[in-house]
């Protein structure tokens, strides 16, 4: 039984400020060992439920943030960025019978501790055929694309909420409340390790593939904070203006759609302007 653990920071014990999960700060600095205890946690979790291998993906940022060297020696990590799937890259090789979202948070424009979808800011919402969509929601079709359940979930209360959208079955840790964006109710890191741990031995038993999700087309549309990024977006091709400050595109599979939002966020980034935005 093999798992893949997408890895994101925002969602981590302890972050609730920028600062945070900015790498090369003096508090990315320390809460890096906070994230690498959440997600060595669960992977000591599955193994606990009988799982053979822990392949962990690093999908924050720099996606270069994790200590490897205070994992469990039989994890693997998956590091560095310009990767075809980005947050759930090695989904795709039919190898992976499970994975799981750990330091994940809310969607860009929702409530949530640093909620965001892909762009700390710049992008104001997003919508998959209709849905609001977070970072859980987009990743969890790419999954069922390739036949693998999303089986466990951490980060903020409202994240535990907004998984009971996109992956009912799965087991969801809180290891903070949500307060603000900015602000939560924090739990120890002795505290969230343990319930991590225990949810994730829980989850092994929901591991297995399942028939891929197929001949389904998807529309993806996303809003900007300004007029200009949306111009931006246009220059990908399929991407059109959909509305006020908004962009559309439809793809054939959520592989193509999520690296058209890829494509679609990276070129909004260059276009943003350091004071204007």
């Amino acid at each position: 039984m093999k798992i893949l653990i997408s890895a994101d920071m925002e969602g981590a014990t302890g972050v609730t400020w920028p600062a945070d999960v900015l790498p090369g700060t003096p508090q990315w600095e320390r809460c890096r060992s906070m994230f690498t205890s959440d997600v060595n946690a669960a992977a000591l979790g599955f193994y606990d439920g009988g799982a053979d291998e822990v392949l962990v993906n690093e999908a924050h940022w720099s996606m270069r943030n994790l200590l490897l060297e205070h994992m469990d020696e039989r994890v693997q990590m998956l590091t560095g960025k310009h990767k075809s799937l980005s947050m759930v890259e090695g989904i795709q090789h039919g190898d992976v019978d499970a994975v799981a979202f750990v330091g994940y948070h809310t969607g860009a424009g929702t409530e949530g501790v640093l909620a965001h979808t892909y762009l700390a800011n710049s992008i104001t919402g997003v919508w998959l055929d209709g849905v609001r969509a977070s970072e859980g929601l987009l990743n969890a079709h790419v999954a069922a694309e390739y036949g693998v359940p999303v089986v466990l979930v951490t980060g903020d209360d409202l994240t535990c909420v907004d998984a009971e959208g996109y992956a009912p079955g799965a087991r969801k840790v809180a290891v903070k409340d949500h307060v603000s964006r900015y602000a939560a109710v924090c739990r120890t890191p002795a505290r969230t390790a343990a319930d991590i741990r225990a949810a994730a031995k829980a989850a092994t038993a929901l591991a297995g593939r399942r028939d891929p999700v197929a001949g389904k087309t998807f529309t993806i549309e996303l809003e900007f904070d300004a007029e200009h990024l949306a111009a931006a977006a246009t220059v990908v091709p399929g991407v059109a203006p959909s509305g006020e400050r908004r962009v559309a595109y439809t793809s054939a599979t959520m592989y193509e759609g999520i690296r058209t939002f890829k494509a679609v966020t990276t070129i909004v980034s260059a276009a943003v302007e350091e004071q204007y935005g």
